[in-house]
C-alpha cells in the first residue's frame, strides 16, 4: 500500500513537472519569438524582446526553468521505475538529492516570479506611458507584440505558481526522509 501510495506520488509530480516545464518553455518561445513591424512617421520600426531588458531576461529564465523541469522530469522517470525497488537505500543516500532538489525548485520558483513580475512591470509603461518622462504609449502602435507579450506574461506566472507548488512537493519529500521527533505514542492503560 505504501508503494503505490508512493508510485501515485512520484506520478503527480511527473505529471507537475511537464505542466511547468511546458508552460515555461512556451512563455519563453512567446516571448523571444514576438515581433513586430509598424510604419510610425513614414519610419518602418520594428518591435521586438530585446527592446526591453526585462522581456530578454524573462525569456532567458523561461527557457532555464523549461530545462530545469525537464532534467527534473527525467528523475521522477527513473524514481517511479525504482519505488518499490530500493527504498531504504535510496533513502540514506537521497537526503542529499531532495535537499538540492528543494534548493533548485525553490530557486527556479523565486526566479521565474521575479522575472515575470519584472516584465510585467516594465510592460506597464508601454501599456500607460511615462508622462514625466515623455515615454509615449507603445501598445496602441503595436498591439499584437503587446498582445503576444501580456500571453507569456500569464504563462510565466503560471509556470511561477507551478513551480513554488514543486517546491512544496519537494520540501515535503525531504522532510519524510527524516524520522519524527516526537516520542511514540504511549498505549492507554487503564488502573
Amino acid at each position: 500500500m505504501v508503494a503505490a501510495a508512493r508510485a501515485s506520488e512520484v506520478k503527480m509530480e511527473c505529471f507537475l513537472r511537464g505542466a511547468c516545464a511546458a508552460l515555461a518553455a512556451s512563455a519563453a518561445l512567446l516571448v523571444g519569438l514576438s515581433t513586430e513591424t509598424e510604419t510610425v512617421l513614414l519610419v518602418r520600426k520594428k518591435a521586438t524582446v530585446k527592446d526591453v531588458q526585462a522581456l530578454w531576461v524573462l525569456a532567458m529564465a523561461a527557457a532555464a526553468a523549461a530545462g530545469y523541469h525537464l532534467l527534473q522530469l527525467l528523475k521522477c522517470f527513473y524514481l517511479a521505475r525504482r519505488v518499490g525497488a530500493a527504498a531504504s537505500s535510496y533513502r540514506r543516500s537521497g537526503r542529499a538529492l531532495a535537499w538540492t532538489c528543494l534548493l533548485l525548485d525553490k530557486a527556479c520558483a523565486y526566479t521565474t516570479f521575479a522575472t515575470t513580475v519584472a516584465a510585467a512591470q516594465a510592460c506597464v509603461i508601454a501599456l500607460g506611458g511615462a508622462h514625466a518622462l515623455q515615454w509615449t504609449k507603445l501598445c496602441n502602435i503595436y498591439t499584437r507584440f503587446c498582445e503576444q507579450i501580456a500571453g507569456s506574461l500569464v504563462l510565466g506566472m503560471l509556470a511561477a505558481v507551478g513551480s513554488a507548488v514543486l517546491s512544496a512537493v519537494s520540501a515535503r519529500n525531504v522532510f519524510r526522509l527524516y524520522p519524527s521527533l516526537s516520542p511514540p505514542p504511549q498505549p492507554y492503560a487503564a488502573h
